[in-house]
């Protein structure tokens, strides 16, 4: 019989937004059924739930049936919801080190972050990286990392991410797709259990550039690179106009769409399936999720926070990991 994963950890993400309220009603939702820890400090709790302090990771299955299990890290200063504390950011970054470093020693079985608020880290602690996601790649020793929005209903993969639109195309290289599609294809294998993938690549332009007619960055570049993929024996078809990529017919005919930018990719699965949308960071040498949202510093501290994307980031960290829920 397969062993059971470790339980997952869960970053607190910034304190100022509605990480803290997240976490205790991700455990209301979830209980002992997939277990996982919160690291950070138990005086930012709500106290809307019991929670359970552990001496150790290990113990967090055995309490995850009387409260929150928590793993505790100070952090100075209290919790002003909706206003972040720069003595904050230290301790933000700390729980996000302290959870790569568990899983990395497996007494953790995946990572999934809460929020953080870039801003704050940079004016408390001087944070150096654009976000999350190439802090981990950092701490991991990873060159290249891929971002994927994931959920029941589609999975995909913007080849290009937080740049002004303008600067797509020049950013949009050869080499850059073929990572992308590279680190896709190996994580639906690894992780996801795929053993054959089925990738949809969209074009660039509109209608896929319509011959030429509408741009030529399919003609000169993105054709050619499918064409060799698919004579390596990967399963991938392409360019598609991507109008017509994420209708449910279309679903049903790939396992992971790429697309060029970000909104050509996150319009798709918001528009699908906007609360339970997941971020999961590929490429990493461990498994990590992340609730497609920000701090919400505008609802923080009010009981209005929707936990449903973390609920189910934890649970496809949990089942990339070996889990069932």
């Amino acid at each position: 019989m397969t062993p059971r994963p470790a339980p997952v950890a869960l970053s607190c993400g910034e304190p100022a937004g509605i990480g803290p309220e997240l976490a205790e009603a991700a455990w209301q939702a979830l209980g002992a059924a997939c277990p996982f820890f919160w690291i950070g400090d138990p005086a930012h709790l709500p106290g809307a739930v019991p929670h359970v302090v552990l001496r150790a990771p290990s113990d967090a299955t055995d309490a995850a049936p009387r409260g929150l299990p928590v793993l505790p890290l100070a952090l100075q200063g209290p919790r002003v919801p909706g206003t972040a504390q720069p003595a904050h950011a230290a301790g933000v970054i700390a729980a996000i080190e302290t959870g790569v470093t568990l899983v990395q020693e497996g007494l953790a079985s995946a990572l999934c972050t809460l929020p953080i608020h870039k801003q704050a880290l940079q004016d408390g602690a001087g944070f150096g990286f654009p976000g999350h996601t190439e802090f981990l790649g950092h701490l991991a020793g990873v060159d290249e990392v891929v971002m994927m929005l994931a959920s029941d209903q589609l999975r995909v993969v913007p080849a290009t991410i937080h740049i002004p639109l303008a600067e797509v195309p020049a950013a949009l290289t050869p080499a850059l797709l073929e990572t992308r599609i590279r680190i896709t294809h190996a994580a639906l294998r690894e992780r996801f259990g795929i053993a054959r993938p089925r990738l949809a690549v969209a074009g660039l332009n509109p209608h896929a550039g319509e011959g030429g007619k509408i741009g030529r960055e399919e003609i000169t570049f993105i054709t050619p690179l499918i064409e060799q993929l698919r004579a390596e024996g990967m399963q991938i078809t392409g360019p598609h106009s991507a109008d017509t990529l994420f209708h449910a017919a279309a679903r049903t005919r790939y396992d992971a769409a790429i697309a060029m930018y970000h909104d050509q990719a996150l319009i798709p699965i918001k528009t699908l399936d906007f609360d339970r949308g997941v971020n999961v960071t590929l490429g990493l040498p461990f498994i990590r999720t992340s609730p497609d949202h920000g701090t919400a510093f505008d609802i923080a501290g009010k009981g209005r926070a929707n936990p449903t994307s973390t609920v189910e980031a934890l649970r496809l960290a949990w089942r990339m990991a070996g889990g069932t829920v």
